[in-house]
């Protein structure tokens, strides 16, 4: 089959960006597994981190987030100072930000490893894993930054390059520093941190070598571009954090209907994320092209561009509709008890049913961050939330898991319903 020019952009963009995404997860798995051979002790230690790490880093992906679309926009306007000068500011404000969140986590580490409820025996072993961790913050920061910005430029293959070498030089220094050298945890935390310098230094260089980042001049130059930073990450923070409202309220009524519910709950939604994860790449196309095409103006560009988005998002959904209906009575070898197992099967089936609808509406997620609409993607994100927390505590969807997931189903609707209705005024205003 014959693909169209967009088709081919979009999976020019989209295959490799899904290759970047899926590297960290799985090279994460493998870093879990060495500490998991050290001890239990060790291992229930590494977990309390990596939630307090997950936590503190989630509120800056707006540094990606936000450079991609801001970076495109100024290429499609032609205008490649301005996406340097974009770049060179964000990196300026990942160090500062990445510096003070480095202090913090060190200051305040034995509070958070406290507040995470760690075990006496874990909590020494937390504090100072945490704290090596907590040096690497600012390369973390321009690490998500270098990611934006590549992808600014339409370029998810170096990203990729960076990530898989990265990843490698990570699995290459654990067992090292953990078995040869002896320093256990310690040793995997700095195994970690070496090579997320690396990258960083990586992303620096790459950036420089290829003039994608110039050296802000002062204050009054780049306060414009890191008050439109800010603004945006705000917003996409707020995103993201309705988001996790949602899913925590359900996750929150499944464990008051029980072990078994929570369990199975926690099973689908978490081969849920892992197949979310398809869409993302097709988001990560649409922010780059999408902005192209809306800072040239170009109307028909970017509605052209949007329709071939859901399209691949709509085949994709249809595709893991059907991979869950298939193999959700596989899932339920993935508990060990019968109950819990017939529940993952029941809700694996439902939430698999809305993944049609599910798909194209995390890749509009990326058309509106690509038209730099980001009070679109709260007030989405919000209705969705809403609908879904009222039907979960309100009705009788709450009583059973698979209400549950029929509610969280109910969310992508909503937020569908919000994208449909303010997309035309969205192109009109911003392309």
């Amino acid at each position: 089959m014959r693909l169209s020019v967009p088709d081919r952009r979009i999976l020019r963009l989209a295959v490799p960006a899904l290759g970047a995404l899926a590297i960290d997860p799985l090279l994460t798995l493998i870093d879990t597994s060495f500490v998991a051979r050290v001890g239990v002790t060790e291992l229930a230690a590494l977990g309390v981190d990596a939630a307090i790490l997950s936590f503190a880093f989630f509120g800056f992906n707006f540094l990606a987030y936000a450079t991609t679309p801001l970076v495109g926009h100024a290429l499609g306007r032609g205008d490649p100072p301005g996406a340097r000068r974009i770049v060179g500011d964000a990196l300026i404000l990942a160090v500062g930000i990445g510096a003070l969140a480095s202090l913090t986590l060190i200051l305040l580490a034995p509070l958070f490893v406290e507040l995470m409820g760690a075990s006496d025996a874990a909590t020494g072993p937390a504090i100072d894993y945490l704290r090596i961790r907590a040096l690497a913050t600012p390369a973390v920061l321009v690490v998500t930054t270098g990611h934006g910005a590549f992808r600014g430029h339409q370029d998810t293959r170096t990203p990729l390059v960076v990530a898989a070498g990265v990843n490698a030089i990570n699995l290459v220094l654990d067992p090292i520093l953990i078995f040869v050298l002896d320093w256990g945890l310690q040793g995997a935390a700095i195994a970690t941190v070496v090579a997320q310098l690396i990258g960083a230094i990586w992303f620096l260089r790459l950036l420089r070598r290829r003039k994608m980042a110039a050296r802000p001049t002062g204050m009054r130059s780049s306060l414009p571009t890191l008050l439109d930073l800010g603004k945006s990450g705000s917003l996409i923070t707020a995103r993201t954090a309705l988001l996790l409202l949602a899913f925590t309220v359900a996750a929150s009524r499944a464990a008051r209907l029980g072990d078994a519910e929570i369990a199975a709950y926690q099973v689908v939604f978490q081969v849920w994320i892992l197949s979310i994860m398809l869409t993302d790449a097709f988001a990560i196309a649409g922010q780059a092209l999408i902005a192209e095409s809306a800072g040239r103006r170009d109307h028909e560009g970017t509605n052209q561009t949007s329709r071939r988005l859901l399209g691949w998002g709509l085949a994709t959904g249809i595709g893991l509709a059907a991979l869950f209906l298939l193999a959700s009575p596989a899932m339920r070898w993935l508990v060990a008890d019968d109950a819990t197992g017939a529940l993952v099967t029941e809700a694996g089936r439902v939430a698999g049913a809305w993944m049609p609808i599910a798909a194209p509406v995390f890749i509009a997620d990326g058309i509106f961050l690509g038209l730099l609409a980001f009070g679109t993607l709260v007030a989405s994100t919000g209705a969705g939330a809403i609908v879904t927390i009222g039907l979960v505590l309100a009705t009788p969807l709450g009583d059973t898991l698979t209400g549950i997931w029929w509610a969280l189903g109910a969310m992508m609707v909503a937020r569908g319903i919000v994208f449909v209705w303010v997309y035309p005024r969205a192109v009109a205003v911003r392309s």
